[in-house]
């Protein structure tokens, strides 16, 4: 692939893309406690190192026990999505990029004003945008472990800030076991329903382990009727859910190392099956990193793997990055 080609990432995860030597630098500017006193030490720590790292859950540990927590004050985290925005452009041309996070996960509980997380965070961008001349946004993530209130007061923050940089919802963490999956789904509806009237984008995390199986993602696309979906791999599994991705034009972001890293697939080998059921049925399938520094990775090398192993052709992998440009939440 040509290195002067522009990528886009719609998947990537402000918790998981801040290099080691920023968040240690960030964590000793606060004062922040470490459980470590060697800069390596502290690189192992918010890495996920394949040895170590055996489920989705283990990923998830690394992001909420460390890395979010770091990044918790108006400074921490205007610094985390500048420095974000110019590494990725700097390494892989990145000129679209749509950071996610959870503004409630960087104000420690309430002790900091949700409003000054996000303001710093939309400064951050803005400062990179102009420094680099390329086109940002921010998606706010829900918590399936949230409250429904805590849920409510994150989309109205999404709405309060449309207008300044924030373009779309998210909902992420652990699904529930499959049973659970109707009910479970059904307590968004209305949220999601809102954002789409107030003009922002939707996606969702589903389908990303196999434990959820084909059920999530039936269910978020009847009830959350979302414009994209978070990794959905799932939907392999199942001709129905391929079909109802097609029909409803509901674009997957595939974040191919990132479901290797967690065991959601068993390897690159299933990862080329799944991407060649998705191509036959039709599924408009776009390619993203999820967490850069925390997998090691980047949005090039992510074509690169792609590309190595003869899941995608040059041809294909393009597809993938016009897909990306046309589902883009940036206006």
């Amino acid at each position: 692939m040509d290195p002067r080609t522009e990528l886009t990432d719609l998947h990537i995860h402000v918790g998981g893309a801040v290099a080691p030597h920023v968040l240690w630098a960030i964590a000793h500017d606060l004062g922040f406690k470490l459980p470590v006193k060697s800069y390596w030490d502290f690189c192992d720590l918010v890495y996920a190192d394949p040895k170590k790292v055996t489920s989705l859950g283990d990923y998830l540990d690394i992001m909420h026990q460390w890395t979010e927590k770091i990044q918790s004050s108006p400074s921490a985290i205007e610094r985390s999505v500048y420095e974000i925005i110019g590494k990725e452009y700097r390494s892989s041309r990145v000129s679209s990029i749509e950071l996610r996070f959870n503004p409630m996960k960087r104000n420690l509980g309430g002790e900091r004003d949700l409003d000054y997380i996000i303001a710093a965070a939309i400064r951050g961008m803005d400062r990179a945008c102009l420094a680099y001349g390329i086109r940002a946004g921010l998606i706010f993530c829900l918590a399936r472990e949230f409250d429904y209130e805590l849920n409510e007061i994150i989309v109205k923050k999404a709405e309060k800030y449309r207008n300044q940089g924030v373009i779309g919802i998210d909902l992420a963490g652990p699904e529930k076991h499959t049973l659970e999956f109707g009910g479970d789904v059904e307590r968004y509806r209305d949220l999601y329903a809102r954002a789409r009237a107030a003009g922002l984008g939707t996606t969702v995390h589903t389908g990303e382990t196999s434990l959820t199986g084909v059920e999530g993602v039936l269910a978020v696309i009847e009830k959350l009727q979302p414009a994209r979906i978070g990794h959905g791999i799932a939907a392999a599994q199942s001709e129905e859910a391929m079909r109802k991705l097609v029909e409803r034009g509901i674009v997957l972001e595939l974040c191919p190392s990132s479901n290797i890293r967690t065991h959601a697939v068993t390897g690159i080998d299933e990862v080329r099956e799944i991407f060649a059921k998705f191509r036959k049925a039709g599924v408009r399938t776009t390619v993203n990193t999820d967490g850069t520094y925390l997998l090691g990775t980047t949005l090039r090398k992510e074509f690169e793997l792609l590309l190595a192993h003869q899941v995608l052709s040059e041809s294909e992998a393009f597809r993938c990055i016009e897909t990306a440009k046309a589902a883009t939440f940036l206006k």
